[in-house]
């Protein structure tokens, strides 16, 4: 009898021990960015600057300068849209005067596309212009592939993830 407590005494501990044991933890180590050019980083961040300045005050003449003919825009909650005239009619409709955009500050990354232009990545924030100023809102994530024509720089692909 004292052998079966022994051993039923020994096996709970082994049993809190193995649950005990911590699991190695998976570390993701964060890369700081540097930009591949500091060139292409400036004009690509001031041109989302622009662009995004145009979209908060819905002129929508400058937001259809930006979009290259055959855009392509994917959105996580509406799908894909590739009507460029569709796509600022809902922007007219949906956004302007309702919803304004604020980039997270330091979150751009940009990375050259050899031959056709670059690829802007970063995130940001889209606060509802009918609720209370501190409402919060959630940060998004979003994809911008630029074509560089030339001189001219065009929105041609948008990735958008709320």
């Amino acid at each position: 009898m004292k052998s079966f407590k022994l051993m039923i005494f020994a096996l709970t501990v082994l049993v809190f021990a193995a649950c005990s044991v911590s699991k190695p933890k998976m570390v993701i180590e964060k890369q700081v960015y540097i930009p591949d050019s500091q060139e292409l980083y400036d004009k690509i961040v001031s041109l989302d600057s622009i662009y995004f300045n145009a979209y908060n005050t819905c002129d929508m003449a400058l937001q259809d300068s930006f979009y290259a003919d055959n855009i392509e825009f994917y959105h996580d909650k509406s799908g894909l849209s590739t009507s460029k005239k569709d796509l600022l009619e809902g922007l007219k409709n949906n956004i302007c005067g309702k919803v304004t955009r604020e980039l997270v500050k330091g979150s751009i990354e940009v990375y050259p596309l050899k031959g056709f232009g670059a690829v802007e990545m970063g995130s940001h924030k889209f606060h509802n212009n009918q609720e209370p100023s501190d409402t919060p809102s959630e940060i998004g994530k979003f994809i911008i592939i630029w074509k560089q024509t030339g001189e001219k720089w065009q929105i041609s692909r948008v990735v958008s993830l709320h």
